[in-house]
């Protein structure tokens, strides 16, 4: 597997693109924004798009998601169901933190916790891993040892829980229980921020430890 992380929006949101390398089949995590950043960036890779996958509903993970989807006709996965009420929450999302409209949408796929989803002839583990969000999920490489966190997992931080149905011990919890048994090289890509492993994060992360 290959990939390439594209920030995007005012809050820099790491856009993931990852690849099979023998079939250049692709997929697009979170696409927060800018979409034609993101398009340019596929041309380039001469990859073809098969999905665009979520790991939770907020404005800065999903706003060019539909966009994407209807361009490169290809079905959304994920997050998991409980997150509904912020993808039906969009338009007002866009409003309340100034972004441009992104209108309300629903997967074509919601994920559950121990099921894979598959892009060429690589395959992710879905973790069900709430706590930022209700309906947060982890996708995870366990060939290629990486993990796409979304806003679970910062270096030397957490996500934050004050948010709509946002829950500290939940969090804290998916990170120790879900996350952290995966094994300590588990790299991981934040949804902000420099990439980092669990094992560094089980060691020395102030708000773990």
């Amino acid at each position: 597997m290959q990939y390439q992380i594209i920030p995007v929006t005012e809050f820099q949101q790491n856009c993931s693109i990852i690849w099979c390398k023998s079939t250049k089949d692709a997929a697009i995590i979170d696409p927060g924004g800018e979409a034609e950043l993101l398009k340019k960036a596929v041309e380039k890779l001469a990859l073809k798009v098969t999905k665009i996958l979520l790991t939770h509903g907020h404005l800065d993970h999903v706003g060019a998601t539909k966009e994407l989807a209807n361009f490169y006709q290809v079905k959304i996965y994920g997050p998991q169901q409980e997150d509904k009420f912020l993808l039906d929450n969009l338009p007002h999302q866009c409003v309340q933190f100034g972004f441009p409209f992104s209108e309300a949408f629903e997967p074509d796929v919601w994920l559950n916790d121990g099921e894979t989803v598959q892009v060429g002839d690589v395959i992710f583990d879905v973790i069900y891993s709430p706590g930022h969000t209700p309906g947060h999920i982890v996708f995870v490489n366990k060939i290629d040892k990486i993990a796409f966190v979304g806003d679970v997992l910062f270096k030397n931080s957490i996500g934050r829980t004050d948010f709509p149905r946002g829950n500290h011990r939940d969090l804290i919890t998916s990170i120790k229980t879900k996350l952290f048994p995966l094994g300590d090289d588990i790299r991981f890509v934040p949804g902000h921020g420099p990439m980092s492993t669990f094992g560094y994060e089980r060691m020395n992360n102030p708000y773990l430890i």
